[in-house]
């Protein structure tokens, strides 16, 4: 992932913009990417020291330094290093040093300790040779690396990779993402809000007259490390190019001052291939296994039905559970799981329900955001499930038993 400082953008009054490749840049830029490219494939098997060498073999002209450190960086996230020995360089030091100390105190007045000897001592007690002993000594080290495989791509890829890579790094100064999507397909919508779910993206979604709007807390509004949440967040972009047409205005702390800026981007095009819907997250995959297992006469299964209260707001769920009811009636309950969301996206939750919301749901919220269950009441067609740590398959299928026997 690209970082602010590789980032070509330009400030205009309070917005921040980044500069587009027209056609004779991205022409420079596929040429840099094809060189760039040949270098770490030929490279592969070599020393970082000489793999970073390789690339700045590569010229570029003046005005694309930035462009070609920026596909570097790309390049290089591809590559795996590693040892270039399966020996531990950690225990043939300990063995040297210890062997030095130990043939050091040994020495007469004026006599030097024998390097050579030490080093041949310890290759005869690890049947190594005395070049392989010396080279496995400090392959640890970071420029002693060796690139061990490098994940291809063409230049034309890289490039585009480039480019969004560009406006990734800037949402990693985001303070707030507002997104506004339109998608010829329910599916699509879904998919898209499932990949928001699996990101753990603190998010508040709202319906318009023409498809949605998302409002995303980015990295900058956290009081806490801002990192892992930041890499999370870039990959709101990928998960865009599912939706057909989209507007995104990120609220942004740019530059060592952190100045407060805008920055824009849009899209409009032809409905895109429909891609596989990005999996669940990892805690609700564990709770549908263990659900299943107990062999309740719920049926679970994944769900990111939409659900909407026009003018009050909506809920994506990640499960529904379903049962036969009276006289054969289909009884159905979502689960949507909160985790650990803020307070305020679950005051929200509780809200819809208390306005009127006609379905049955759980919402699972983790005890850390100090929510009470007792804010929704017993006549409503929803709950809460505050739960510690994981939460409990058994307990699940008691608040469904619960918000089924509300209706009767």
């Amino acid at each position: 992932m690209l970082t602010a400082d590789l980032v070509n953008a330009r400030r205009r009054g309070a917005e921040l913009t980044l500069v587009s490749l027209g056609d004779d840049s991205r022409a420079r830029a596929e040429d840099l990417a094809v060189r760039l490219i040949t270098a770490v494939t030929a490279s592969v098997g070599r020393k970082l020291e000489e793999v970073t060498a390789a690339l700045e073999a590569v010229t570029a002209e003046a005005r694309d330094y930035k462009t070609k450190d920026g596909l570097e960086k790309l390049l290089t996230d591809r590559c795996d290093w590693g040892a270039a020995t399966e020996v531990s360089p950690e225990d043939i030091r300990r063995e040297v040093f210890t062997l030095a100390s130990t043939m050091r105190a040994a020495l007469e007045a004026g006599e030097q300790l024998d390097r050579e000897a030490v080093l041949e001592e310890i290759a005869r007690r690890r049947e190594l040779a005395k070049d392989a002993l010396e080279q496995a000594l400090f392959s640890d080290l970071r420029g002693a690396q060796l690139l061990l495989r490098f994940e291809a791509i063409s230049a034309r890829e890289l490039v585009m990779l480039y480019e969004r890579g560009q406006a990734q790094a800037v949402l990693l100064r985001a303070v707030k993402i507002a997104v506004e999507i339109q998608a010829a397909s329910a599916g699509a919508t879904r998919a898209f809000f499932r990949r928001l779910k699996f990101l753990q993206l603190l998010h508040v979604i709202t319906k318009t007259d023409e498809g949605y709007k998302v409002v995303i807390d980015g990295p900058f509004s956290l009081f806490e490390s801002v990192t892992k949440y930041g890499q999370k967040l870039a990959l709101v972009l990928p998960a865009l190019e599912g939706c057909d047409s989209w507007r995104l205005v990120a609220d942004i702390r740019w530059g060592k001052e952190k100045r407060p800026l805008v920055f824009r981007m849009q899209h409009q095009g032809a409905t895109p291939p429909r891609k596989r819907e990005p999996p669940l997250p990892e805690e609700v995959a564990a709770l549908l296994r263990t659900f299943t297992a107990l062999g309740t006469a719920w049926k679970a299964s994944p769900k990111t039905s939409i659900l909407d209260l026009p003018g009050v707001g909506l809920t994506v769920p990640d499960l529904v559970f379903e049962r036969e009811g009276a006289e054969g009636k289909r009884i159905k309950v979502y689960l949507e799981v909160m985790g650990y969301w803020s307070r305020a996206a679950v005051w929200q939750r509780v809200e819809l329900v208390r306005a009127g919301l006609a379905e049955r749901v759980l919402f699972a919220v983790s005890s850390r955001l100090r929510v009470s269950e007792e804010v929704l009441g017993d006549d409503l067609p929803g709950a809460l499930y505050v739960y510690k740590g994981t939460m409990s398959a058994r307990v699940v299928a008691e608040r469904l038993d619960a918000l089924w026997a509300r209706e009767g």
